[in-house]
C-alpha cells in the first residue's frame, strides 16, 4: 500500500495522493535526487498483475517521455518497484480546466481561445511525433498557477508510426469523436474533435451531448447535431462559432487538417471575430475517470447506427459506389486494420451528401427563375420613375431644377477625385483621418454621398485617409504579466497570446520582450505577443567519473559536464596513488542539475610512519649478598640482531633491586640482556619487543 513517506526505488518520497483514475493514482512525491517535487503515477493494483497491461503502461509512458512542450506535463521518468509500476511526470500546480469551468459557468471569449490556442499547441507537438491523445478532455487539462495549460495523462495515447489507430478504447464518452463512438480507427483529427467538444463546453458552460447512458451519448456523437454555440451563449462571434462547427464535424475529413491550422484560425478570431475565413464544407457533465466501453457496447452502437437507414430516403440517379474510410473503392487493397467501420452507415453518409446536394441545385435553381419571373408574378426591375415638378402657388408653375448627381469618388486618389467633382461643377473641400481599409491619400469618405444631388458651385467634402492610424509598441520588459497586458490594452492594441522562455537574466513571471517589439510603430488593434520568463533553465547532466584523475583532470570532466567543482580534502591512502582521486561526493551515472558542485578527495599516497620497538625487563636476582654491603657498579648489555649496545650503567647498591628498566630495541625479535657488576658477568636474561608508532 502506498502511503505518505515511503520511498520508490530509494529515491521518490511520496508526500501526499493528489488524484486517482480508473487505472491509477496520482500521488505528490520528493526527489530527493534533483531536490525537487514530482507527481508520481502509479498503476492499480488490479491491472500491475496483467502483464500485456503493464506493457502498455510503460510502453506508452516512454513514448510520452519522448514529448518536450510548454503546454504539455513532462515524463521524466517511468520505473518498477517492488511490483508497483510508476510514471514521474512534472508537477504542476494549479486547477483543472474541468473545474475552472465549473466555478465560472462559462468562459470569456479571449479566455477561452487562449486556453484552446495552448491546448492546441500542445496536441499539435504530440501529433508531430506520431503520438494521438485519444482523451482530450477538460479533466486532462491543467492550468497552472500562472496561467499555463498543460496537456496531461496520456493514459490511452499510443505511439504510432502510421497515420491511424485502430482500437476499442475510448476517453470519456462526453468527448470522443464519433469514429471513435463506433469503435473504428482514429487519427490526429480525433483530437481534434476532442478539442472541439472541450471548446464548447468552455464557451456555453456545457457539453454538446448528454444521455442517461455511454451508449446513448455514444450514438448522438454519431447521429445528432449539437445546437450551435451562439444559441446558446450569444456573445460567441461568428468565426468562433464556425471554427467550434469545423472541430466538430462527424467526418474527420471535413474538420481541419492538422492543429496547426486550427491555431492559425483560433489567432485570426481575436483579430477578425466576424470575419468569414473559416470554410465549412456543405453538408451532463461527468467527472469520472476514463471509460472503457465494452465490445456489447460497440455492437449495440454500430446496430443503432445502421438503423438510421430505415428513417432515411435517398434520392439519387445511379448506383452509390461503396467506399471505404480512405475514399478508396472496395476493391482496392486493404490499409490497416481498417475494418470496423458499417460499410452501409458509410453508404448511407455518402448518399445523404449526394441527396443534399441535389436538394440544393433545385433551390439554387428556384431562387433564379423567380428573380427572372419564370414563374411569373411581377418582375424585380425597378421601374424608372419621371419626376414630377413641384407646382408653386403661383398662377404660372415653374418646373424646379433638379440638380446635378454626386458622383462616387471613395477609393479614388486625391487628384482624380477632385479632377471629376470640378467637372461636375462643384467645389471641393477636403478632411484628413486616418483609415485602416485605404491607403494614405486615397479619399475614404465623402459628404454627400453618391447619388445625392447639388447645385454647382456647392461644395462636396472628401476625407482623405492618412493610413492606418498607428501607435507604438509600449516598453513592457521587467513587468508582470498583468501589467503588461494593461500596457499593451492602454495603447490601442490587442494582447495575442503569451508564450514562456526560459532567461539567465529575467526574473520568473516577468516579461522578456514583445514582438513586435517594444517601439515598434504598428496599427492600432494590432496583437501583440508577450514573452513570459520562466526563469533560469535548469537542465540535467550527468555526474562524471572522476576516480584515477588527477585534480586538474577532474576539475576540467566537470566543467565539461556543466558542474562545478572542488577539493573537499588531502587523504593518506596506501590504495590510491599519490595526486589521483579517491572518491566524489556524487556517484558517476547519477542525473543532477546543471552547476551543481561536485567535491572530491585527493590521496597523498601510503602515509611514511616511525615506529620503535620497545620492551621491559625487572631482573630479581639481587647480586648483594649483604644491606651493608657496598655500592658497586652495575652495567646491563643488550644483544639483539647480532649487535650489542649498552642500555644501563649506574651505582647501586642492595636496596636497589629487583631493577627494573625499559628497554629500546631495533626490531620486533628478542634480544638477551647481560647484567654485569664492577665488570664481571652474573646474569644473562631474555627480552621481547612490540612495534608502535612513534
Amino acid at each position: 500500500m502506498v502511503k505518505a513517506g515511503m520511498f520508490i526505488s530509494d529515491r521518490y518520497e511520496i508526500i501526499s495522493k493528489i488524484g486517482a483514475g480508473g487505472m491509477a493514482d496520482v500521488y505528490k512525491a520528493k526527489d530527493h535526487r534533483l531536490n525537487r517535487n514530482v507527481a508520481i503515477k502509479i498503476l492499480k493494483q488490479e491491472f500491475s498483475e496483467d502483464k500485456k497491461f503493464v506493457d502498455k503502461f510503460r510502453g506508452e509512458a516512454q513514448s510520452a517521455a519522448g514529448l518536450s512542450h510548454p503546454n504539455i506535463v513532462n515524463v521524466y521518468d517511468v520505473g518498477e518497484d517492488d511490483e508497483l509500476h510508476y510514471i514521474v511526470m512534472e508537477l504542476v500546480e494549479g486547477i483543472t480546466l474541468k473545474n475552472f469551468i465549473e466555478r465560472k459557468g462559462k468562459l470569456e471569449v479571449k479566455e477561452a481561445i487562449g486556453i484552446a490556442i495552448q491546448i492546441a499547441q500542445g496536441m499539435n507537438a504530440a501529433h508531430m511525433n506520431h503520438i494521438i491523445h485519444r482523451d482530450i478532455k477538460p479533466q486532462n487539462i491543467i492550468i497552472s498557477r500562472e496561467g499555463k495549460v498543460k496537456v496531461t495523462d496520456f493514459g490511452i495515447a499510443k505511439a504510432t508510426t502510421s497515420n491511424t489507430i485502430t482500437s476499442n478504447a475510448m476517453g470519456s464518452v462526453y468527448y470522443i469523436s464519433p469514429e471513435q463512438a463506433r469503435g473504428g480507427y482514429s487519427d490526429e483529427k480525433s483530437d481534434i474533435y476532442s478539442l472541439g467538444i472541450t471548446l464548447y463546453e468552455m464557451l456555453t458552460g456545457q457539453v454538446p451531448f448528454a444521455g442517461d447512458n455511454t451508449v446513448s451519448v455514444a450514438l448522438a456523437h454519431i447521429q445528432e447535431d449539437a445546437p450551435t454555440v451562439r444559441t446558446l451563449n450569444s456573445q460567441v462571434p461568428a468565426s468562433l462559432d464556425r471554427i467550434v462547427q469545423k472541430c466538430m464535424q462527424k467526418k474527420p475529413e471535413r474538420r481541419y487538417l492538422n492543429a496547426e491550422t486550427l491555431i492559425a484560425d483560433l489567432k485570426k478570431s481575436i483579430i477578425e471575430p466576424d470575419g468569414d475565413f473559416v470554410k465549412l464544407v456543405p453538408t451532463l457533465v461527468d467527472d469520472s475517470p476514463t471509460i472503457q466501453i465494452s465490445q456489447r457496447d460497440v455492437n449495440t452502437i454500430r446496430n443503432e447506427a445502421e438503423k438510421i437507414k430505415k428513417n432515411e430516403s435517398i434520392e439519387a440517379t445511379g448506383e452509390i459506389p461503396e467506399l471505404d474510410k480512405f475514399g478508396k473503392m472496395d476493391d482496392d487493397p486493404d490499409i490497416g486494420e481498417e475494418k470496423d467501420i458499417d460499410p452501409k452507415l458509410e453508404k448511407l453518409m455518402i448518399g445523404g451528401g449526394i441527396a443534399a446536394a441535389v436538394i440544393l441545385v433545385i433551390i439554387i435553381i428556384v431562387l433564379i427563375a423567380k428573380a427572372f419571373g419564370l414563374f411569373g408574378g411581377s418582375s424585380n426591375k425597378e421601374e424608372e420613375v419621371t419626376p414630377t415638378p413641384t407646382v408653386e402657388a403661383t398662377a404660372t408653375p415653374e418646373p424646379e431644377e433638379e440638380g446635378i448627381d454626386v458622383p462616387y469618388v471613395v477609393g479614388w486618389g486625391k487628384d482624380v477625385a477632385e479632377e471629376e467633382l470640378k467637372k461636375k461643377g462643384f467645389d471641393v473641400k477636403y478632411e484628413e483621418s486616418p483609415s485602416d481599409s485605404y491607403a494614405e491619400g486615397v479619399i475614404c469618405a465623402q459628404d454627400p454621398k453618391q447619388g445625392e444631388k447639388l447645385e454647382k458651385g456647392e461644395t462636396v467634402t472628401l476625407t482623405v485617409s492618412t493610413g492606418s492610424e498607428s501607435t507604438k509598441v509600449p516598453n513592457v520588459a521587467g513587468k508582470t504579466r498583468a501589467e503588461a497586458d494593461a500596457a499593451i490594452v492602454a495603447n490601442g492594441l490587442a494582447v495575442g497570446s503569451h508564450e514562456e522562455e526560459f532567461s539567465d537574466s529575467v526574473a520568473e513571471g516577468k516579461v522578456i520582450r514583445t514582438s513586435p517589439a517594444a517601439g515598434a510603430e504598428v496599427s492600432k488593434n494590432s496583437s501583440v505577443t508577450v514573452y513570459i520568463s520562466k526563469g533560469k533553465e535548469i537542465k540535467d547532466t550527468t555526474v562524471p567519473d572522476l576516480s584515477g584523475c588527477t585534480e586538474s583532470e577532474a576539475l576540467k570532466k566537470l566543467k565539461e559536464a556543466g558542474l562545478t567543482g572542488s577539493v573537499e580534502s588531502y587523504d593518506y591512502n596506501d590504495k590510491v596513488e599519490k595526486g589521483k582521486v579517491i572518491s566524489q561526493s556524487h556517484n558517476y551515472g547519477v542525473r543532477v542539475e546543471e552547476g551543481t558542485k561536485i567535491t572530491f578527495h585527493i590521496s597523498l599516497g601510503p602515509e611514511e610512519v616511525n615506529y620503535r620497538y620497545t620492551g621491559s625487563i625487572t631482573i630479581s636476582d639481587n647480586p648483594f649478598l649483604y644491606q651493608d654491603e657496598d655500592p658497586a657498579k652495575v652495567v646491563l648489555k643488550l644483544t639483539q640482531d647480532g649487535k650489542i649496545k649498552t642500555i644501563y650503567s649506574e651505582e647501586l647498591d642492595f636496596y636497589d633491586f629487583p631493577l627494573s628498566v625499559d628497554v629500546e630495541g631495533s626490531s620486533e625479535s628478542s634480544g638477551k640482556i647481560s647484567m654485569y657488576v664492577d665488570g664481571s658477568l652474573l646474569g644473562t636474561y631474555t627480552i621481547t619487543f612490540k612495534k608502535e608508532k612513534q
